[in-house]
């Protein structure tokens, strides 16, 4: 299994390739990228596995174990407190002003993501995002986009705390696609 793993962190590569060069709102690259390799992804898993049981989150266990059992991770998050500038208003807010002042304000309760957030930023973050799994796929590495491993990845500072969504995708070279058929979190 050393080639299938050596042959996944290359396709990781490929895969931050294409999402760094995904195209930006503005022209502002605000995605950071992480790769995390197979010798550090139990101590990921186990992050991820402690929050879902902290917070009851079922799906967050579930998701741990296949992570556990993957190759590699990538994790693409965005900085999406950086505003296009646009006022544009598809963040609730009439202006880009409105947004940043919003962010100001203290939050009184725990959320995996800090928002509001620039809708300019998530666009890019889901183009990203959606180039990497696309380049996954050419390859036939196996994937899957996870929400649950990206709030892991914002907890354990995996990316710069600045970005404030992040998704993570564990990857797999396997005869049999870990991520599907997978049991039920209800």
């Amino acid at each position: 299994m050393a080639r299938e793993t050596n042959a996944v962190i290359m396709v990781a590569g490929l895969m931050a390739l294409a999402a760094r060069t995904a195209p930006k709102g503005k022209g502002t690259d605000t995605i950071e990228i992480a790769i995390i390799p197979k010798k550090d992804l139990k101590a990921f898993a186990a992050r991820l596995e402690q929050i879902g049981t902290e917070k009851n989150i079922g799906f967050f266990i579930r998701d741990a174990k296949n992570i556990a059992a993957s190759d590699a991770c990538l994790v693409i998050g965005s900085r999406g407190d950086t505003t296009a500038g646009i006022n544009c208003g598809g963040c609730g807010y009439p202006t880009c002003a409105g947004l940043e002042n919003a962010r100001r304000k203290k939050k009184l309760s725990f959320t995996p993501y800090e928002g509001p957030n620039c809708v300019i930023r998530m666009a890019d973050l889901g183009i990203a995002v959606g180039s990497a799994v696309k380049t996954a796929q050419i390859h036939n590495v196996d994937n899957r986009i996870m929400y649950s491993g990206g709030v892991a990845a914002r907890d354990m500072g995996i990316v710069p705390k600045e970005c404030t969504v992040v998704y993570a995708i564990p990857l797999s070279a396997t005869g049999k696609n870990i991520f599907f058929d997978r049991p039920s979190s209800r």
